[in-house]
């Protein structure tokens, strides 16, 4: 990419949205401007079909939109595909515009559209992977493993990470799962594991004091347990690249993708589904894919040992991306 082009993220203030961009930045070796969408109430909830909301025009003082419009626009979560389709018309269509996840409104809402492969969405401009862009590249993996965290490089044993979700749309993550995934961090430290467990901004912290408590009674110690309890840096990645095996809560595409590149054994163990639910989450035909290729295998009581390359979609996505822009630049270049 020139290092001269200039990029921004139309950020919808949801971590998983901006994870997807930020993780598509990274690989494409550019730095971008945030521009957070914020729109009123009505404007919100007319998204995606509807206009942006009027105090957001380019030509308003303070508008999120405002010029110079940039290179390339990149953009997740509904409430900114309004933006992205505004900023394309206001900017000549000289903005290469890229749209991560179904817009809902179809393949014209953006230059180029990335979806996962469980999503319906096809085109010419649509980009299809297993898993989903983020920001974990192979690099940083690699430094973990030869500069490895001292927290984790204390431990004894083969390293288990335990990277736990929480309750979503689909689901209840509730005291059920919680008893669950504690006797399971319990089971695998008796079996000679040392145990890494970190938590996400959902992990309710019953869940947590639940999986502490067991491993406690299980006999652990500081050389066979450890747990991030939020201070001092998430040592996620470290944890991701110094396991023997990972398992991952199934309620989140994004952390089921991470662990996929980590090249480990991953086990995804399934949280209970809403019962308000009509039909099975989106998850489950994400996780069955990867089962499918050989990625991960479901949860069925014991740590497994399998080998796969490691999945990076971020790099095929970003590598799309960055030649279809560059086409984009020299037809604007005649």
């Amino acid at each position: 990419m020139p290092p001269s082009t200039s990029i921004w993220m139309l950020g919808s203030g949801k971590i998983g949205h901006e994870a997807n961009c930020n993780g598509i930045i990274a690989a494409l070796g550019l730095s971008a401007q945030t521009r957070p969408i914020r729109p009123r109430k009505l404007f919100d909830l007319l998204a995606p079909w509807g206009p942006i909301d009027w105090k957001d025009r380019p030509t308003q003082a303070g508008s999120c939109l405002a010029p110079p419009f940039p290179d390339i626009a990149i953009a997740a979560g509904r409430v900114t595909v309004p933006y992205l389709r505004h900023l394309k018309s206001a900017a000549g269509g000289k903005t290469f515009t890229i749209f991560m996840q179904d817009p809902r409104t179809g393949t014209g809402a953006a230059d180029v559209i990335w979806v996962p492969a469980h999503d319906r969405l096809r085109g010419e401009n649509v980009i299809v992977t297993l898993t989903s862009p983020h920001p974990l590249r192979p690099q940083a993996l690699a430094d973990s493993r030869l500069n490895p965290d001292p927290r984790l490089a204390a431990l004894t044993g083969p390293r288990l990470a335990l990277i736990l979700g929480g309750p979503s749309g689909d689901y209840d993550f509730g005291s059920h799962d919680h008893q669950a995934l504690a006797k399971i961090a319990a089971d695998c430290l008796r079996k000679g594991f040392a145990v890494m467990v970190t938590p996400s901004r959902r992990t309710p912290l019953d869940c947590l004091s639940l999986i502490r408590q067991s491993l406690a009674a299980a006999g652990a110690t500081d050389k066979t347990c450890f747990i991030w309890e939020g201070e001092g840096t998430n040592p996620y990645i470290p944890m991701l690249a110094m396991a023997e095996a990972i398992i991952v809560t199934g309620d989140s595409v994004n952390m089921v993708g991470e662990a996929c590149a980590s090249g480990r054994p991953v086990h995804v163990y399934q949280p209970h589904i809403k019962l308000t639910k009509s039909k099975p989450s989106k998850t489950i035909g994400f996780i069955d894919q990867l089962a499918e290729a050989g990625y991960v295998r479901r949860w069925q009581g014991e740590i497994e040992q399998w080998s796969y390359e490691p999945l990076d979609s971020t790099g095929v996505i970003a590598s799309q991306i960055a030649q279809r822009y560059l086409a984009h630049r020299e037809h604007l270049n005649g």
